[in-house]
C-alpha cells in the first residue's frame, strides 16, 4: 500500500524523536493513503516554515497489519473512543505517552474536530455528542508509526516536489 507524507524538506531517515508530542495519535511519524491530502499538508507546512512543498511517497507492506506489532485502528468515521483517544494525546498535562501502540490508524482532526475538542473541554458536549457531530464529515485517514519497529515497514520510494 501506498503512503503519503507531506513536509517541507525532504527526509533522509525518520527521527521519531523529531516528531511533536502533542498531535492526534501522539509523537510518531505521520502519513496518509490520500495523495490530496499529503500534498495539501506539504503546501501549508512550507507556508508556515518554509521550505518547499514536497509529497514524499513510502510503500507500507501491509502484512505488518497482521503482524506482531501492537496496532490501533480506528472507524473510518469519528466515534466517542477516537475523540477521547485524540483528546488525550493532545492535552499537555500529560508528559508521558499516553499509549504504547507501534501504529495507530484512523481520522485526521481537522479544524471541525478541534472546535468540538473545545466544546467537549467547556463542557458544552459529551465525547458521544461531538463525535455524532463529526459524523457526516469525511475526515481524511492517517497512520502514525510509533515506533522503530514499526518503521521497519515503511520505505521510501520517491521524492517530489509540488
Amino acid at each position: 500500500m501506498k503512503l503519503y507524507h507531506g513536509t517541507n524538506a525532504d527526509i533522509g531517515a525518520i527521527d521519531l524523536n523529531r516528531g511533536l508530542r502533542y498531535k492526534d495519535f501522539g509523537r510518531g511519524f505521520y502519513a496518509t493513503p490520500d495523495r490530496k491530502t499529503a500534498i495539501r499538508m506539504a503546501q501549508k507546512k512550507a507556508r508556515l516554515f518554509g521550505g518547499t512543498a514536497t509529497l514524499i511517497t513510502y510503500e507500507f507492506n501491509d502484512l505488518a497489519l497482521s503482524s506482531d506489532l501492537k496496532i490501533k485502528r480506528f472507524p473510518e468515521k469519528a466515534s466517542a473512543e477516537w475523540f477521547l483517544f485524540i483528546d488525550a494525546n493532545r492535552d499537555r498535562k500529560h508528559t508521558i505517552p499516553v499509549h504504547d501502540y507501534d501504529i495507530v490508524i484512523g481520522p485526521i482532526a481537522n479544524d471541525g474536530v478541534v472546535l468540538q475538542l473545545t466544546n467537549y473541554r467547556e463542557g458544552i458536549y459529551s465525547p458521544e455528542q461531538a463525535a455524532k457531530l463529526l459524523q457526516d464529515k469525511y475526515l481524511d485517514q492517517q497512520y502514525c508509526f510509533g515506533t522503530e519497529k514499526a518503521l521497519r515497514h515503511l520505505h521510501k520510494l520517491t521524492v517530489e516536489t509540488i
